[in-house]
């Protein structure tokens, strides 16, 4: 399983995000993320002998670095993040490097029913003291989980902009960062509430050092599990109704003092009298008052944190039972569903010429040879597109022939437009999508089915990070169950794509597919240049194509009887 978390963890479909960098590229261990983040919680005033809020209580210790300094590449472009934190990785998991990435080979199941709506996914909080061992206790419940995909969220993320004032009074250790009122708790809410709608969000990355956020970001998803985690995660009555499962790690006051000291002193570099003074004058006092009493929200207590090892399998139990009942299969249920339907009205079919009916006698021909194959593939891909594109909205337009006439014509009512290829097969169409489209954008995301579950899991995709403003052309060249197409029209609305304004474009489309992603996106267009009738006990479409990316690319296996299977 991978961890994802930020900077202590990284989430599973995570990256960078400079405001400098026109396009949002992750890199993905989407089997098990793990992300950090704050949650959103509404300042209370302080009850009498409570610590008050940050800017007016003195401190005199520096709240140090949690996240650690980033190293970034001498050329001005985005550091990758992987879904996996380098101190967990499994050093047997199969891997892709190259020059400018790794990729994990886990990938992130599908997160959505067959109708295509997110499943509720099952959210944990673990709140507790400073060192008390919450991001422990999380990283062992995870560990144990091993599900395929967990978001760990934590609040250290949220910790507001200073200004300059309060600057100031970090730097003479003055602020009291344990405070409600020193995190932006509705930009925590915010980012919870999407995560729990399984969206893409953009968590900040908060510099202890500087006493600032970075300029650059963290890209994180939801998940079948979330991990929100932080000393003030009960506190706010809005978060504690997206919580399934609270969690409160209670440890004893002097093991968690002993952990500070060790920590601000070996880690952070700093002094033993700064330590205790910043304990005794404002974290110890928070504590006794903003997050001791939100013990009596927890679902279970673990005294001893992550030793408890009895707690831990308790909670993992839990988890296993609530997930068993929501169930996350998604390509089983699509073959056997909506038979015998009347075609919906989003699908569009190219023409059915003489020509059309000849260019897929060729590519349907299992004895046509490779370059055969790929000319009249290329063809047909052209047509396709041409027929996509047309279905756009149009606008009338009077432009001046070099007679001197003027012409009434139509031009594209949309100024941006972008493709995204289902790799690999989907990428056979981005040079004819670009032949007839000047200057579009191209994004890519990597769907492959897992063999043993049958499901299809996200890889990698890499989208314009303003893509929810573009009419995007999705393409795949052959839709068997839909369940790839799916799982990228999902990813697409996750970054905010309208329904509306997705077209998705294949050679050939298989009946079942066709009806899956009209049920599930009735929005959505569909084109393609043919439709099968079925589709056999392997998922392919009958009579179909084959395996077109093996066919195109020429990676068919050798023996001759499993290349349609």
């Amino acid at each position: 399983m991978s961890v994802n978390q930020l900077n202590a963890p990284p989430s599973s479909a995570s990256s960078d995000s400079d405001a400098s960098e026109p396009k949002e590229s992750l890199d993905l261990n989407l089997g098990d993320g793990v992300r950090s983040m704050d949650s959103g919680i509404d300042a209370e005033v302080p009850a009498e002998g409570c610590p008050a809020s940050p800017a007016t209580v003195p401190s005199k210790t520096n709240r140090s670095n949690s996240f650690g300094s980033q190293v970034r590449s001498p050329k001005p472009r985005r550091q990758r993040t992987t879904s996996v934190n380098q101190s967990t990785i499994n050093p047997n998991e199969a891997i892709i490097r190259s020059n400018n990435r790794t990729i994990y080979t886990a990938g992130r199941p599908p997160w959505y029913n067959c109708a295509g709506q997110q499943v509720e996914p099952f959210v944990i909080g673990i709140c507790g003291g400073s060192a008390s061992g919450k991001t422990t206790v999380a990283q062992k419940i995870i560990e144990s989980l091993n599900v395929p995909w967990v978001t760990q969220l934590s609040m250290d993320c949220f910790y507001k902009k200073l200004n300059e004032k309060q600057h100031e009074q970090a730097n003479r250790n003055e602020y009291n960062f344990d405070h409600p009122d020193a995190f932006d708790l509705e930009l925590m809410k915010d980012v919870l509430q999407r995560l729990k709608e399984g969206r893409k969000v953009e968590v900040p990355v908060y510099n202890f050092v500087t006493h600032s956020r970075d300029a650059h970001t963290k890209t994180m998803y939801g998940a079948n599990v979330i991990i929100f985690e932080g000393i003030l995660t009960f506190h706010s009555q809005e978060i504690l109704k997206m919580l399934d499962m609270k969690v409160f790690v209670d440890t004893d006051a002097d093991v968690r003092l002993a952990r500070r000291l060790r920590r601000d002193i070996q880690q952070r570099g700093r002094d033993l009298e700064g330590v205790l003074k910043q304990y005794v004058t404002l974290v110890k006092p928070a504590y006794s008052c903003y997050i001791e009493p939100t013990m009596a929200h927890a679902d279970i207590i673990v005294p001893r944190g992550s030793s408890n090892i009895v707690a831990i399998q308790l909670i993992v139990q839990h988890v296993h039972a609530q997930l068993q009942l929501r169930g996350f299969k998604l390509r089983e249920a699509l073959a056997h569903s909506y038979i015998g339907q009347p075609k919906p009205d989003s699908l569009k079919m190219l023409p059915i010429t003489p020509q059309v009916k000849g260019l897929h006698t060729f590519i349907r021909n299992a004895n046509t040879p490779r370059d055969e194959f790929i000319f009249y593939s290329k063809r047909l891909i052209r047509l396709v597109l041409e027929y996509a594109l047309s279905l756009l909205p149009f606008r009338d337009v009077e432009v001046e022939t070099p007679q001197n006439v003027p012409y009434q014509g139509k031009r594209l009512a949309c100024q941006k437009i972008c493709g995204v290829s289902i790799l690999r097969a989907g990428e056979t169409m981005e040079q004819a999508v670009s032949d007839v489209c000047k200057h579009i954008r191209i994004g890519k995301i990597l769907i492959q089915t897992n063999q043993v579950t049958g499901e299809p899991e996200l890889y990698y995709l890499r989208l314009p990070k303003d893509i929810k403003d573009y009419r995007v052309v999705l393409m795949d060249a052959t839709v068997a169950t839909g369940a790839a197409a799916i799982m990228a029209i999902r990813v697409l609305l996750d970054h905010d794509v309208p329904e509306e304004n997705i077209l998705l474009v294949s050679l050939l489309m298989a009946e079942i597919g066709v009806h899956s992603i009209a049920y599930a996106f009735p929005k959505v267009q569909i084109v393609t240049s043919a439709l099968d009738p079925e589709i056999n006990e392997k998922f392919y479409v009958i009579p179909g194509i084959g395996n077109f990316g093996d066919r195109y690319f020429g990676t068919e296996p050798t023996d001759s009887s499993l290349l349609y299977e």
